[in-house]
């Protein structure tokens, strides 16, 4: 049933209800600063019912991977099993304050230990940190990294870092904070990188400002380089470095690992490959691992252990902390809850099963939803249509419809070397009955873009409100209500 627009909590607020009443103070009442007093402040008044009803409706407006089926390419949007939130509320790591010293942390730093062991042995590096929030932040210390390990060696003319057009957007602004140029490097046309562009990009007296390259394997068209080794053999012969955006780790797992190929440097997104909580911002945790020649530069602390006793150490040319304490500890209990969960076998097969599921999709749809690249060939975990149904329909058209049919859009307009991208991962967690429903969905659209295109134009027709000028939300955004508040707080 359509749910007619949502009022404001100003707007159900009547003078004088109460959700609540809190006992007479048991010791004497403390004046706040009269400086940090506020004559302004203006709260709904309302009653706990009320407010519960409130907050229900609008959190039934929104898509998850509890209610529909998540399918965003690159981003992993997968189920977070409930057993990893209830490891994570266990009293022992809910109720650890940071600042315990590390005696009275010994279970929380043995399981940070745990996982890094883990990663270790699921990757094949050397050494991990955990402190990276996000992935985007443990990219950034992997080519701070790169960027320490240069200079200790007086090589500060390495100022270059090559990037392929299928790598992860992020990878440009990352090097640019870091202080490095970018050089694009081109794909061929059958989605792998320009091995050629890449020999003319090391060649001679580039080999001396080359820092290194910043490289997605599987790309974001969801294909694995095949020359990997060669392209990581080039990089490393002209003095350079190879970073790893480990995102697309999900088709990898049990089968691959990158240290295994040459990669020196790599983040993972615990909140993508382990089925930790992702979106809305937050929290996620971006690990980075490190071979032989950067382990000693990763962001610290990370666990050490001594005998059975454990304990935080600074690997001891760190580029130092990424945030305050051990990272977002509670998505690190969910990552060790899920990989201790499936074990050896089960991490392996999470790998076999998101390729498969994707490679389903493709197989099922690429007569109407045309692939530009690799169509020919397995995808990984993701792949990356070109639509192009007729009578002025676009792929923002067909995300938009897909919310009438019940599924969240996949990823658009990404990677860019795809013209109108729409970006597919179903991953490991959808059963077959899902994916043949939104394949299904995905088919009738491309009848109705024939027959019927208006209802693509003006969709999304199911919901609170239609489709809503994106630009005008980006340039002026309202952010404050207009409604004024019926009652002040005293």
């Amino acid at each position: 049933m359509k749910e007619g627009p949502i009022p404001l909590i100003y707007e159900e607020s009547v003078p004088g209800r109460r959700g609540v009443t809190l006992p007479e103070p048991d010791v004497p009442p403390s004046p706040l600063p009269a400086e940090l007093l506020r004559d302004d402040l203006t709260l709904p008044e309302t009653d706990e019912l009320t407010v519960v009803r409130h907050f229900t409706r609008l959190s039934r407006l929104n898509f998850s991977i509890d209610g529909q089926f998540y399918p965003l390419g690159s981003c992993t949007m997968k189920y977070n099993p409930r057993m990893n939130e209830e490891a994570a509320g266990l009293p022992g790591f809910r109720r650890a304050h940071p600042l315990l010293g590390p005696m009275e942390s010994q279970g929380a730093l043995a399981l940070i230990w745990k996982l890094e062991e883990c990663l270790k042995k699921i990757t094949g590096f050397t050494a991990f940190s955990l402190q990276g929030a996000a992935g985007a932040q443990g990219e950034f210390a992997g080519v701070l990294m790169i960027r320490a390990y240069h200079r200790d060696r007086g090589d500060h003319g390495r100022r270059r870092m090559l990037i392929p057009d299928s790598a992860h957007g992020t990878n440009p602004a990352t090097c640019t904070m870091a202080g490095f140029t970018t050089e694009t490097i081109p794909s061929t046309p059958t989605g792998e990188l320009d091995l050629e562009a890449l020999k003319n990009a090391c060649a001679g007296e580039k080999a001396l400002t080359l820092a290194g390259i910043m490289i997605t394997n599987p790309n974001t068209l969801g294909l694995f380089e095949p020359r990997i080794r060669e392209i990581i053999a080039l990089v490393h012969n002209a003095g350079g470095l190879v970073y790893g955006d480990g995102a697309n780790m999900n088709a990898l797992l049990g089968v691959l690992k990158p240290a295994d190929l040459g990669f020196d440097v790599m983040h993972l997104n615990l909140h993508k490959t382990f089925s930790t909580p992702h979106g809305g911002g937050g929290p996620g945790a971006g690990a980075v691992g490190a071979g032989h020649l950067l382990a000693d530069y990763l962001p610290g602390p990370v666990a050490s252990k001594t005998g059975e006793t454990y304990g935080p150490v600074t690997p001891p040319r760190s580029i130092g902390r990424l945030k305050a304490f051990y990272g977002n500890f509670g998505v690190l209990v969910r990552a060790y809850a899920y990989i201790r969960l499936l074990g050896r076998e089960g991490i392996r097969r999470v790998g076999e099963q998101a390729v498969l599921n994707a490679n389903y999709v493709k197989a099922q749809i690429k007569d109407r939803y045309p692939l530009p690249f690799g169509a020919e060939r397995p995808c990984m975990h993701e792949f990356a249509a070109s639509p192009n149904l007729g009578n002025g329909i676009s792929t923002l058209d067909i995300a938009k419809r897909l919310i009438d049919y019940g599924f969240h859009p996949p990823t658009v307009y990404f990677p860019l070397i795809v013209k109108e991208a729409l970006m597919v991962e179903p991953t490991e967690t959808e059963s077959k009955e899902t994916l043949d429903a939104f394949i299904a969905a995905l088919r009738a659209i491309v009848v109705e873009a024939a027959t019927a295109p208006e209802l693509l134009h003006g969709a999304p027709h199911d919901t609170p409100v239609g489709r809503l000028d994106e630009t005008a939300a980006a340039r002026k955004p309202i952010l404050r209500s207009s409604v004024p508040p019926r009652t002040v707080v005293p």
